[in-house]
């Protein structure tokens, strides 16, 4: 490849010791990520049959916890961790929020528009009432256990949802990296892009079954997003362009998923 040597890594492991260009970095992590997946998928498949879980199920019950962090952090006051729980609340139910529509528009709009604008709004306060705002979240995690309740007692929809979810949660971790940039916080980006990229080989052949000319532009894509990190002082516009342009293609394959998921019953 023409890149040239990663010079200054951010990351250990293999890509801190190797002095390697980001595409060879990426084809040996996708080497190993692979046969990690395979042994991940088959070890929760067989967790998920032995619990009598499906992944819409366990899915959304993965999302809870982010609530329970919010709650332990305003019984203690502390509205800045509470923050930063309520953000990871908000990126974890973006991957989801699709079951939730689609079971109950009701539902849905209690979480998103009631509580979630609402808890959002006040935490991004200069001084929030962390009493008021305990009231609202704790609440809102009853509603939750409702839904967590729904969705367990319902018959499955048809597996294209699961795979809208699952596009969906990986493409969580990397909308976090233009707000964590955009705030000044390099290392959150970095995380944020290093949990995409982890966790792009689970999903991509669901992108090159809709579009290879897609799945081609998000794999050079990545490659230009991890260099633009690679920098001492990341330039945001830069990170912010290549992000956008990677999201579009692979939001354009995740709309051929929706369109698919919706005509049938």
């Amino acid at each position: 490849m023409a890149y040239k040597a990663m010079t200054k890594p951010y990351r250990t492991g293999t890509a801190a010791i190797f002095s390697l260009s980001p595409g060879w970095i990426r084809q040996l992590r996708k080497i190993g990520l692979g046969i990690l997946a395979a042994l991940a998928v088959v070890g929760s498949a067989g967790v998920a049959a032995a619990q009598g879980d499906r992944f819409e199920i366990t899915s959304i019950k993965a999302v809870r916890p982010t609530l329970v962090d919010t709650v332990t952090a305003l019984q203690q006051r502390d509205a800045a961790r509470a923050k930063v729980a309520f953000a990871a609340y908000d990126s974890a139910w973006n991957g989801i929020e699709f079951y939730v529509n689609t079971r109950s528009k009701e539902m849905y709009d209690v979480l998103e528009h009631n509580y979630q604008s609402r808890i959002a709004k006040a935490l991004d306060g200069a001084n929030p009432d962390t009493a008021a705002v305990l009231a609202d979240a704790q609440v809102m995690l009853a509603k939750y256990d409702e839904l967590i309740g729904l969705v367990t007692k319902a018959a499955p929809l048809n597996p294209l949802y699961d795979d809208i979810a699952r596009l969906r949660i990986v493409r969580a971790h990397l909308r976090e990296v233009n707000p964590a940039m955009k705030a000044g916080d390099v290392a959150k980006a970095r995380k944020s892009y290093e949990a995409f990229d982890t966790s792009w080989d689970s999903i991509e052949d669901l992108i090159k079954a809709r579009s290879a000319d897609n799945y081609v532009a998000v794999e050079k894509g990545m490659i230009e997003i991890e260099k633009a990190l690679m920098a001492e002082k990341p330039d945001p516009a830069k990170v912010a362009a290549l992000v956008n342009e990677v999201m579009a293609k692979y939001n354009a394959s995740l709309a051929e998923v929706v369109k698919e998921a919706r005509s049938r019953p």
